[in-house]
């Protein structure tokens, strides 16, 4: 056996189950989970009518690569979406399509990290999505947390990390808009960090994929190939880039995604996943030239989470003052006492599930920045954030009687 599985800490829901073991609720009020990020809007018809449209390209292999129509229509979006030159977008050598961006994220690390050497490093925000620590781990390197929550534009935490920390980093993980907190990164932090990458030799690995969920009175997300171009570099060096139809396009199972970014890298990657055997079929790849191609359904998507978040913030004025995120659909919840003993009663009493905040972060210096927060993914109906609402500030108010 792999012996580095040894080193794999349970997943979150994992925890979620062995926490909730002793719960069998009896009320009658429905349940609501809104622990997992996966969303519950209906998958655009945009979406569904390619599907159908082109399922007889199940009867051909797919190449690892993609269609020429996928990549060219990516290609397209990503230039309109950030500005970027289409001279520097090759569908050909900067886009790969793949199977939703989780097992991408997961793979990159297998084929970048050079586990030969003893002090091979992966950098990772913290809190964060728990892919990137089982990626730097099965890869053979060692995690490295990092506070990524950004303060005046900045991100105070970069200033305490040493050159000896730079120079063993072979891959830092982004997620901006960051699960679960819904941080924004900056231009100016991301450009920071190609400063760091391209003077310590390591690779920027940003995983955007709640990057067309923000607020719709808000600006865009920056993206990390729109900073490479601020930097200068129309070749995008040291820099991939993932983004998912999962979240943009209410297409979870749909399992469609692709990465972008340098050429060299973007290679190595697909001459790996060759090998990986993990090419898209044909039908998804149809069904995905029509959600990149559409912006109605991105819009009405935006349009929805902003309603739950509103009206989150109205029902639970009472107790808690809520600050909407910038972008992403999480609301990362302070919690009036630990964090689990707070999602526990909250089921047991409420019916509606949340996830200990603690379970997506790790201790670093004494603190888990993750403790004593929830994470509500506002996933549901409105009308069912609402209701959760109702029952958590109910939940609040009897702690303080």
């Amino acid at each position: 056996m792999n012996p580095h599985l040894n080193g794999l800490q349970p997943y979150p829901f994992e925890k979620l189950r062995k926490l909730f073991a002793d719960i069998n609720y009896d009320g009658d009020q429905s349940a609501i989970n809104l622990s997992i990020g996966e969303p519950k809007s209906p998958t655009p018809a945009v979406i569904q009518d390619a599907l159908a449209q082109h399922v007889a390209e199940l009867a051909y292999y797919p190449k690892t690569q993609g269609m020429p129509e996928l990549r060219q229509s990516i290609a397209q979006w990503l230039c309109q979406r950030f500005d970027l030159s289409p001279e520097s977008i090759s569908p050909e050598q900067n886009i790969l399509p793949v199977n939703g961006t989780r097992e991408a994220l997961f793979a990159i690390a297998q084929s970048l990290v050079d586990s030969s050497k003893t002090d091979a490093q992966v950098m990772l925000p913290n809190p964060f999505y728990q892919i990137y620590e089982g990626a730097a781990i099965l890869a053979g390197a060692k995690p490295c947390y990092l506070d990524f929550s950004v303060v005046n534009n900045t991100v105070p935490a970069l200033d305490s990390i040493s050159e000896e920390s730079w120079r063993q980093t072979q891959l830092l993980y982004l997620c901006t808009p960051g699960n679960p907190t819904g941080e924004v990164l900056p231009q100016s932090v991301l450009l920071q960090l190609l400063d760091y990458a391209h003077r310590y030799d390591f690779v920027i690995v940003s995983d955007e994929c709640y990057s067309e969920i923000y607020r719709q009175d808000g600006k865009p997300p920056a993206g990390l190939l729109a900073a490479a171009r601020a930097y200068g570099d129309d070749q995008y060096q040291r820099c991939l880039a993932f983004y998912s139809l999962s979240k943009r396009s209410n297409a979870p199972g749909l399992r469609s995604g692709f990465v972008a970014g340098d050429a060299k890298i973007i290679n190595t990657f697909l001459r790996y996943r060759t090998y990986h055997g993990c090419s898209m079929s044909n039908t998804t790849q149809f069904a995905s030239i029509a959600a990149w191609e559409d912006e109605a359904h991105v819009v009405a998507n935006r349009q929805r989470y902003d309603q739950s978040f509103q009206q989150m913030q109205v029902e639970m004025r009472p107790t808690t003052d809520i600050s909407i995120p910038n972008a992403g659909f999480y609301l990362w919840l302070s919690t009036p006492m630990d964090d689990e003993q707070f999602a526990h009663a909250l089921y047991s009493q409420h019916n509606v599930i949340v996830l200990p905040g603690k379970y997506l972060g790790r201790e670093v210096a004494g603190r888990n920045p993750g403790a004593g927060h929830v994470r509500i993914a506002l996933v549901a109906s409105p009308a069912e954030c609402q209701a959760a609402a109702v029952r958590i500030n109910q939940f609040i108010q009897s702690l303080s009687v």
